[in-house]
Formats: structure tokens, C-alpha cells, sequence
């Protein structure tokens, strides 16, 4: 082929790989939470993790303790014995991995001067909780949306929470997290990088410094009134500050007239909102989080063992489908989150854990995988080390490489070829 035809090829397509290296960048290599937990935001202290945490202990002793509850969800003895005292430690040394302070539905509607009081007061809690280091990695709030009667509100709270927080912590957490609900149109989405845009230039703050993850609780950002996917023109319209996109269980079931006893993250409209949801940021860095169940485990035995299978299920199903986050909305569902991410981590790790090192030229199989599965391969790996499921060292025996490296393999666009051989 001359080279003049080969030049001629870059030049036609320079174009198109200046779009995709912009708008699908691939993993940056954020770490995502297994959950994002909501509360009203004036209940916020900074201890209330570790309650959390305690109360998620209690209420699996008083129902006979957690190896009990593995096997009450379906776990083997064998992998009962691997997850349930690594539960235990979760609980007690990071219960809550993601928190979202909401002044939203979980709030409601309180009045201006009592909510500009509850906004300026959690900030300064949240101040005080990350100077003492009991922080959650990552914690933020959930402002009211960008409808006509709420939006000046939701703005004025955001603004409030943000400049409390910078004046008394001397900056924004890194892991500050940043909640737009009941988004509809791709405009509201560019009017909030204009407010994002406005507080930065005048909070003396870098430019990009605020992201947001947009929040789908409404059908018509699923499908637009074109017939497009208006999801994922809303991420791209983001200008790279949209994070993650978060199914809402419960708002978007009843705008499609599902029955209330029918809402459910198992619903077929559930399913097609985030299989459109998980096409739209696929390659672009944004994580996709699954949504809630309101079933909670309260009551009798009876009851709670119940609702302890049910949320076990859905959060199963959910990783299963690449759903690696969701929302919990009480302490007594933290104990089947993490037996579900656990188990779904250490059932696979024996596997993935030798298809790797085959790929990485450190073990013999008959599966021969593509750099594609091997980053999968890696992507699963390292997320089960983060969330606690899986150690550093027994990773670096059975995949033959260290937790920074499967980082690295797991990115698309990171040079893995110095792992090899």
C-alpha cells in the first residue's frame, strides 16, 4: 500500500479519532462504590456510618449471625466460610462506601429558611467528619431537580452546601459526589454544566473541578421525542463531567403505569431502561448504578429473612448483568450487599484468576482469551479486591500480577503488553 495512500486514509478518518479518544475515553481507573446509601440530609452525623455499621451487626446476630444469613440467601458451607467474616470486617471498617446526603424526595419540602439552615449545618457536619478521617470515600448530595418549581431551590442548596463545605474543609473532598435527579432533556443536563461553569468561576475553583451523575427517573431521557436515546446525547452534553448515571427504581416504573406491587428493579421496563442506560456509556468512562428496593428487612423473622433474600437477589442479578452499584436505603440491607458482592467475586476469582495468568503467560489452560476478556478478566478481579472481597496477596499468586497491575490491564487504553511474559 504507497504511503501516500496510507496518509491520505489518517487524514480522512483524523476526524473521527479526535471524536472517539473525546467522547470514549475507557476506564480512568475511578473506583466505583458497591452502593450509594441515601438519607434525608438533616439526619446526617458524622458518626453514622459506624451506626450503621453497628446496627448491621446487631440485626444479623439477633436472626442467628452472618454465616447463618449466607446460607439463609443460598451460599455453600464453602463459600459461606470465605465471605462471612470478611462481611463482618466490612461492616465493622467501611459500612458505607458511598453516601448521599438528600434534600430531595428523601427531604421533601421544608421551607426555604429551614432548608438553607439544613444545607449550611450538613456541610459543616461533613467538614467535621472529614477532617477526623471517619468520612465515607465518597459522600455528596442530591439537590432538588431542574423542573420549574424546584429548580431556583435545588440550585440555591447546592450553592449553599458547596460554599459551607469549601469555607470550612479549605477545599472539596475528592470524593465528593454530586446527585441531578429527575432529569428529562438533554438541556437540562448542558444547564447544569452552566451552574457547574458559574460556581467554579466564582468560587475561584479549576475549571471541570464539579462532576455530576445524572440521575434516570424518567422516560422520556430513555427515549426522547425524536426516537433517540436521549441518555446518551445527555452524557456527551455533559462535557465530560457527567460520572455515573443512576437507575430510579420507583419514579420511572410509574411514569410508565407499572402498578405500585409491580415496581421492582426485575421489571422488563426496568431491564430495557438500563440495558439503553448501559449502551449509552459504554466506553466513556461513566458508570452505570442500578436502583433501590423498598422492600426493607423490618418485622417478624418471617419478614425479614425475606426481605434479606429479595435484596440479595436483586443486587445478584443486578452484578450479573454488569450492574456494579446500587442503592440502599436502610442499615439492615448493608449485610446482603456485601454477602452478594463478596460471593459474586470469590465464586469467580479461581476462574478469572487462572484465565489471567494463562493471558499473562504465567499458567497453562486450554481457554486461549483477546485483550478485550483479559481486561474484563482484570476489571473483575480488581473490583473485588477494592470492595474487600478478595486479598492483595492472594490475587498476586493466582493472577500473577499485583492490584496496580490489574488496574492497569483494565483500562483500554493502558499499554498492557509489559504484563505479558
Amino acid at each position: 500500500m504507497p504511503d501516500a495512500t496510507l496518509a491520505a486514509l489518517d487524514d480522512r478518518l483524523a476526524e473521527t479519532d479526535a471524536f472517539l479518544a473525546r467522547a470514549y475515553p475507557g476506564e480512568d481507573g475511578r473506583r466505583q462504590p458497591v452502593h450509594t446509601v441515601y438519607i434525608a440530609a438533616d439526619r446526617y452525623t458524622p458518626e453514622l456510618p459506624a451506626e450503621w455499621g453497628r446496627i448491621a451487626l446487631d440485626v444479623v446476630a439477633e436472626h442467628g449471625g452472618m454465616a447463618a444469613l449466607c446460607r439463609e440467601v443460598g451460599l455453600s458451607d464453602e463459600l459461606t466460610a470465605q465471605v462471612a467474616s470478611r462481611v463482618e470486617a466490612k461492616l465493622v471498617n467501611e459500612p458505607i462506601e458511598d453516601l448521599r446526603l438528600d434534600f430531595e424526595d428523601g427531604y421533601g419540602s421544608r421551607g426555604d429558611e429551614t432548608e438553607d439552615a439544613d444545607a449550611t449545618a450538613v456541610a459543616g457536619r461533613l467538614a467535621n467528619a472529614l477532617e477526623a478521617g471517619v468520612a465515607p470515600a465518597f459522600v455528596g448530595l442530591r439537590f432538588k431537580c431542574f423542573e420549574a418549581p424546584t429548580r431556583r431551590r435545588g440550585v440555591r442548596t447546592l450553592d449553599l452546601f458547596l460554599s459551607t463545605l469549601l469555607a470550612a474543609h479549605g477545599s472539596l473532598p475528592d470524593g465528593l459526589v454530586i446527585t441531578f435527579p429527575k432529569v428529562s432533556t438533554v438541556s437540562q443536563v448542558e444547564a447544569m454544566v452552566a451552574v457547574c461553569e458559574a460556581y467554579e468561576a466564582a468560587a475561584g475553583l479549576p475549571a471541570g473541578r464539579l462532576g455530576f451523575e445524572i440521575q434516570v427517573e424518567t422516560p422520556q431521557l430513555i427515549m426522547g421525542a425524536d426516537g433517540s436515546a436521549a441518555v446518551a446525547a445527555a452524557i456527551h452534553a455533559g462535557a465530560g463531567r457527567v460520572t455515573s448515571l443512576h437507575y430510579g427504581t420507583y419514579d420511572y416504573s410509574a411514569s410508565l403505569g407499572v402498578s405500585a406491587e409491580y415496581q421492582s428493579l426485575a421489571h422488563p421496563g426496568a431491564d430495557y431502561a438500563k440495558a439503553v442506560m448501559q449502551a449509552a456509556a459504554a466506553g466513556t468512562g461513566v458508570h452505570l448504578a442500578d436502583g433501590s428496593t423498598n422492600i426493607l428487612p423490618l418485622g417478624d423473622a418471617d419478614a425479614v429473612k425475606a426481605a434479606w433474600r429479595l435484596h440479595y437477589d436483586l443486587v445478584r442479578r443486578g452484578l450479573e448483568r454488569a450492574y456494579y452499584q446500587g442503592w440502599d436505603l436502610h442499615p439492615h440491607q448493608l449485610p446482603t450487599r456485601y454477602i452478594a458482592n463478596f460471593a459474586f467475586y470469590r465464586e469467580g476469582f479461581s476462574r478469572a484468576a487462572q484465565r489471567l495468568a494463562t493471558y499473562l503467560g504465567k499458567a497453562d489452560s486450554a481457554i486461549m482469551d483477546e485483550p478485550a476478556t483479559a481486561r474484563a478478566l482484570a476489571r473483575y478481579l480488581y473490583r473485588g479486591f477494592v470492595c474487600g472481597a478478595l486479598d492483595a496477596d492472594e490475587l498476586t499468586r493466582a493472577a500473577g500480577a499485583t492490584p496496580a497491575q490489574l488496574e492497569l490491564l483494565a483500562r483500554p487504553k493502558s499499554d498492557t503488553e509489559q504484563l505479558v511474559g
